[in-house]
């Protein structure tokens, strides 16, 4: 199921989320939080002959306060491809513990990468955001009202572990 890297015809589309490929630590933070409430672990790998990235979420991490159990514990996986007929990202996000299946639509946005799902409620935006080789923001945000306006429900700093 894994591959070592990308498939060539679409090498330049698949580097939006390739170049998160690799084993990160995790902040968590609940909305309006200046502390992380959780640690954890977040790994991303080529799969499916280099067409697909897949994502492994494990929030908080083993052997944290709350590891494993609803609804703080986020244990889950998203699989990405790029799909050239619509020009963006399919991503389906798979999350047991919750029981959780959303799919979402996703693009860069000038330096971040915006994903949106409008196939459950509330609406959900998630954004990778302030991406550096080693760093970055994930924020996951709501929409009660179609999109008009977001609230930030959670946030994650995420760095490269070597």
């Amino acid at each position: 199921m894994h591959t070592n890297g990308p498939t060539s015809e679409l090498a330049n589309e698949l580097a939006t989320f390739g170049r998160f490929v690799g084993s990160w630590h995790v902040d968590w933070y609940a909305s309006g939080s200046d502390q992380p409430d959780a640690v954890g672990e977040l790994h991303f790998g080529w799969v499916l002959g280099g067409r697909a990235i897949q994502d492994v979420w494990i929030v908080p991490g083993p052997g944290q306060r709350g590891a494993s159990q609803s609804p703080r514990a986020f244990h889950g996986s998203t699989l990405r491809f790029y799909d050239p007929k619509l020009g963006a990202w399919r991503s389906t996000w798979i999350e047991p513990i919750n029981g959780r299946v959303r799919s979402f639509i996703g693009r860069p946005n000038r330096r971040d990468i915006d994903l949106i799902s409008i196939d459950g409620e509330p609406l959900l935006r998630w954004r990778f955001t302030e991406i550096e080789p080693d760093s970055f923001w994930w924020i996951g945000e709501s929409s009660t009202d179609e999109t008009r306006t977001w609230q930030v429900e959670e946030r994650m700093y995420c760095t490269r572990t070597k």
